[in-house]
């Protein structure tokens, strides 16, 4: 066990059941495609890393999948909304003993190794850090000590939920990493011409 802990909230990956925005352009089949796609990228990421990981998935836990049994510890989401869901995996983080934790999103083509080194690098000195998204949400939270306003009266998936996260730290001391862009529309998905055209090779 390290004292670092990422967390990686993942949807089970179902026809019809992932990227339902994206799907009404681009159809059912090739959302969950891309959806693959970004699950394999976030991956590939995460496969760099030293420090623990674990899988939240969303419907049910899946063995022998993408995720490896022995570099993941892999875990049910718990809670009603996103945001309980999120304050549930922290709360078990810190009460297993983790000092700095650290959850990020799993459709994210820009995600480097080095977004999440920065985020434990800005924990040394600061109590929270966050990943913007251009969406006006946000990519990536981490923290040192639980805070559970984090988590409450936000309008998840929406544009406000970065803005109204930084009011509840407006006292506290808060690192911004690099703002990237969830793949969530088809839109979106056009910034990223690789992933476009793997997917259009389907």
């Amino acid at each position: 066990m390290t004292k670092n802990l990422i967390i990686v909230f993942v949807r089970n990956p179902e026809l019809g059941k992932v990227k339902t925005r994206l799907s009404k352009t681009i159809g059912n089949q090739k959302a969950l495609k891309t959806y693959n796609l970004l699950l394999d990228h976030t991956k590939a990421v995460l496969d760099k890393l030293s420090s623990d990981k674990v899988v939240y998935y969303s419907e049910e836990i899946q063995y022998n999948d993408l995720w490896s049994d022995t570099h993941y510890q892999k875990k049910q989401q718990k809670g009603d909304d996103l945001g309980a869901r999120m304050e549930n995996a922290f709360e078990t983080a810190f009460k297993e003993g983790y000092k700095n934790v650290v959850i990020v999103g799993s459709d994210l083509y820009d995600l480097r190794p080095t977004h999440l080194e920065a985020a434990f690098k800005a924990l040394e000195t600061h109590e929270f850090v966050l990943g913007p998204s251009l969406d006006g949400g946000y990519y990536l939270l981490g923290m040192k000590t639980l805070y559970p306003a984090l988590f409450k009266s936000k309008n998840w998936g929406t544009s406000s939920v970065l803005e109204d996260t930084l009011k509840n730290l407006k006292q506290e001391n808060v690192k911004l990493l690099e703002a990237l862009n969830d793949i969530d529309t088809f839109e979106d998905l056009k910034e990223q011409p690789e992933l476009l055209k793997k997917i259009k090779e389907l």
